[in-house]
Formats: structure tokens, sequence, C-alpha cells
């Protein structure tokens, strides 16, 4: 069987990844390869000025009205059964070599939307002109790839590929892509004029005159994959954000025709293992260190000193000059609403972030927060920094640094408001971190409470930032009281296994047929 992939993000490639989609691209190929099956993958050229490649061709793409040139190149690769390829356009490679581009709520996801429109374009003439390998299943992963199965479906100019498997794996239902049907430069008709479409499976549910994406691909495709079995019942339901309940975000009753006719599956990913396990050991006075650098480089990549950057500056100076003497709890993640919500809600007179410093204070213990995203969780985070002198919150990302946060820390915190898989909870109990988690989407599939971690849930905002602030301080009390039982979680934790190579098989049986 030979599968083509095409993403937004593979991890594979250098600065090519955002998000978990970019590990799941990078690691299910293996797996598939060794299952048996060859894998292509193709994504946007982002200005991969640096890699070793091959032109395989140049072609002419209608799109917007014009005839665009582009080219497609294959990347050299050491791993057998897999290839790389690259679309290369000016408008992919224009931004500084972002994958995404950030719009404002004026016009959201215009500039991307645009973009991966054109790139779905040119999958579609490169399968058509055969650079692309012919495929027995095409996989398309989240909305940055819809319109792969829109063109496929309504533009005669592809109906060779009509009795092409399409698989479809959603990562993020919350983000969906929405543009309008026309009037815009970026909209559906602007894009794709003369396409005769039926709006009534395109449209937007909540905005009857826009097309989502991600609906127009639930709708066409042959299977719909959800990363995590908990996740695919999740969005069955409406969401709730008012009670803290993120489910199906409009596409509810879309997903439950789905699974009514046995096209919905929920399939968990997965996690690498080394084996053997090759982690350098790594000290407390080398993470600082390591920070130190991180923070240095922050700091001089702009002409004024950002805020966040000086105050954690500060922080890991009185860190480095006091020695750890009780808990570490860390946190590696996106700061989103999806990732913080729940820190961010009211406890007594102040944030429950600021409650966690104070319990961990309680033990002389200390929090160390990577992530940056949103403005307004960012400065959330800053100002509480500033009242907690145990909190050091670095507004950035650091693979190094990150890294080091999965080995040394005592409890990870992933209070996710929703989580389709998540990937930072498999890290952290890999190298023996048990998680603390709300008992959502793929947290409620990895991490047991009180067998390999700690989980907590709730039926409204307050009660879920309740629940997470009694789960901390149960779990800190175990670790005090209780060490034996403590280092059972954690052997728990790195003993748990979510092999790619069950993915793979998963995907074999039940998404690619």
């Amino acid at each position: 069987m030979h599968v083509l992939m095409v993403a937004a993000e593979n991890d594979a490639l250098p600065n090519a990844k955002v998000g978990g989609v970019a590990d799941v691209v990078r690691d299910s190929p293996k797996a598939l390869v060794a299952a048996g099956l060859t894998v292509d993958i193709v994504i946007p050229d982002y200005g991969f000025n640096h890699l070793d490649k091959v032109l395989l061709g140049k072609f002419a793409v209608p799109f917007a009205g014009r005839i665009e040139q582009l080219e497609i190149s294959q990347v050299a690769s050491t791993e057998q059964g897999i290839r790389q390829f690259i679309i290369s356009h000016h408008e992919f490679s224009r931004h500084q070599g972002a994958v995404y581009c950030n719009d404002d709520d004026n016009r959201p996801f215009a500039t991307d939307a645009s973009k991966f429109a054109l790139f779905n374009s040119a999958v579609c003439e490169a399968m058509l002109q055969r650079l692309l390998s012919s495929a027995d299943v095409l996989h398309l992963h989240d909305w940055h790839s819809a319109c792969v199965a829109l063109l496929l479906k309504y533009e005669q100019r592809y109906d060779v590929f009509s009795d092409l498997f399409i698989a479809y794996t959603v990562h993020n239902l919350a983000l969906q892509g929405i543009r309008p049907f026309n009037g815009d430069l970026s909209s559906l008709e602007a894009w794709y004029p003369g396409l005769a479409y039926n709006g009534e499976v395109l449209c937007d549910p909540r905005y009857p005159n826009c097309f989502n994406p991600m609906r127009a691909a639930l709708n066409l495709v042959d299977k719909v994959h959800l990363v995590s079995p908990t996740y695919s019942l999740e969005v069955l339901t409406a969401s709730h954000p008012e009670n803290g309940y993120f489910g199906g975000e409009g596409l509810e009753n879309d997903l439950k025709r789905l699974q009514s006719a046995g096209k919905l599956v929920g399939i968990l990913n997965g996690c690498e293992y080394p084996q053997p396990a090759c982690v350098d050991d790594v000290t407390l006075s080398q993470l600082y260190d390591d920070i130190d650098q991180v923070l240095l480089s922050w700091m001089a990549k702009q002409t004024q000193l950002e805020t966040s950057h000086y105050i954690a500056h500060q922080r890991l100076k009185l860190f480095m000059q006091n020695p750890q003497r009780g808990p570490l709890m860390t946190s590696v993640g996106r700061l989103t609403t999806q990732k913080a919500l729940l820190l961010v809600q009211p406890d007594q007179q102040q944030l429950s972030i600021d409650s966690i410093c104070q319990l961990l204070a309680e033990q002389q213990g200390r929090l160390i927060m990577l992530g940056s995203g949103d403005n307004v969780l960012e400065q959330h985070m800053t100002q509480a920094m500033a009242r907690n002198n145990n909190f050091l919150f670095l507004k950035g990302y650091a693979h190094s640094v990150g890294e080091s946060l999965y080995q040394l820390g005592d409890v990870f915190l992933m209070p996710s408001s929703f989580e389709p898989c998540g990937i930072s909870q498999m890290l952290a109990m890999r190298a023996g971190q048990p998680c603390l988690v709300h008992s959502v989407g793929g947290l409620r599939d990895t991490v047991k409470h009180l067998e390999n971690g700690f989980a907590f849930s709730g039926a409204t905002l307050t009660s879920q930032t309740q629940a997470m602030l009694c789960t901390v301080k149960e779990a800190l009390a175990l670790k005090l009281d209780k060490p034996q039982r403590w280092q059972a979680i954690c052997q728990q934790a790195k003993a748990a296994r979510f092999s790619w190579q069950q993915v793979a098989e998963q995907y074999i049986l039940d998404l690619y047929q």
C-alpha cells in the first residue's frame, strides 16, 4: 500500500514544526513503513534554502484567475520507504520562514487560507501531472489540506482520482480555517473561480455565508480520524465554553453522522521510545545555565527590553543563588486558551496560578513554565511571576530547555481545557515525570489518577479550577508523605507505552479502508 500525506507541518524537515501535527507527520510514516507500506509526504516550501533537494519539475497551476508557476522538489532522506517532497512558490516563503501567519480578528485565517488554497491546488496538479506518484490512500491533515478533497470532488479535471481513498485527520477541531464564500480576496470563489460546488456541504453551520474547509473535508472524504478515542466521543457534543466544555465546535452534527455511518475513528497518537534510551543526565545547574543563555539570546533580538524577559532573568538569578529544596513543577507548551484557561480563573482574591505557586511555596517548591502564544495570557503569566518569587515564566520556546524540564521536573502541569491527543504528557511520562492533567481527550487516555499520574475533572469552570487546585495539593502531599507510593507512580509513568507501531496497525485496519 502506498500513502501520500499532505500537511502544513513536518518535523522531519527543519523549522517546519509549530504543533503536534508535525510530530505525527514525522513519526507515523516510519511506523507505517515498518508495517510494510511506502509513504510520501508533501508540505509547502517555507524557505528551505539549505536543504539537500532535487528539483523534479516546474508546473503551472490555475489559481485566483491567474496561472501560477510552482516547483516541486524531493528532499534527500535516509529513511527507507519514505520520500519527502516540498512545493515552492513565493507565497509560501515570503513570511520569513513562518509556517503560519497571525491575521487580526477582522480577517481571521485570511493569509494562511489563501496560501494553503494555492498549495492544495498545486498538490492536485502535481498528482495529475505525475510529479507526485499515484497513491492507494491520500491522507490529509487538518484544515490546511482540506481543499485537496474539495478540488478532487468538484473540479472535473481531477475526475481521474474519483476512486482514490481519502483519509482525513483532525488534529484540532478548534481551528477550522473559516473564510467567506465570496466578496474577499481570501475566499473560496476568489481562489477557485468557476468551481461548481454544493454550498450546503461546505458552509459553516454557524455562519452559512462562510466556507468551512474542515467541514468540507469531513463531508467529502472516506474516513475521518480524531487523534484519541476520548476526543472522538467528546466532539459529538456541542461546545459549552461558559462551562469549560469544548466539544464539536459547531461540527458535532456532521461528526455524529459520520460516527453513525462508521466513518469516524479515534486513534491515539504515538510517541517514540528510543532503544536504548539515550538520554544524557542533565543537572539543575546545567538547566539554569541553558536558560540564562536562552534568555540573553531572546533579549538580544529586540532593541527594547521585554518586561517578561527581564523579570525572568532576575528570577533565574534568584533560583541560581538559592539551591532547590522542594518539588519542581514544570510546564511546556503553547500558551493558549486551550492550554491555560484554568490557570487564569479566579480563586478567592487571586488567580489560580497564584494559588498553585502558594501550594508549592508551602514545600519550598518552584514552578518553571516554558511557552508563548496569546498576548493576554502571556501578560497574566508575567504578572504572576512578578507576584510569586518561586515562579519562572519563560516567554518563548527553546527545545533544549523543554527537554531538560521533562527530565528534571517532579510533576508536569497540563490542565488543558481540551486536548485532542497531547504529546507533552507522553514526553514527560517517558522521562519518568508524572503528569497532573485535566481528564479530557488524549490526557484521559494516557494519564490515570494515582496510577501513573494525577487527573481531575469538573462540570463547570469553577469546579474544574477547584479540582485542579485540590489535585495539586494531593500530589504534593503524596510526594512529601508517601515517597514509596510516589516512586511507584513515577515508575508507572515511565513504563507507559504509546507506540507508533500500534498506531500504524490501527491506521491500516481502521483508517485506510
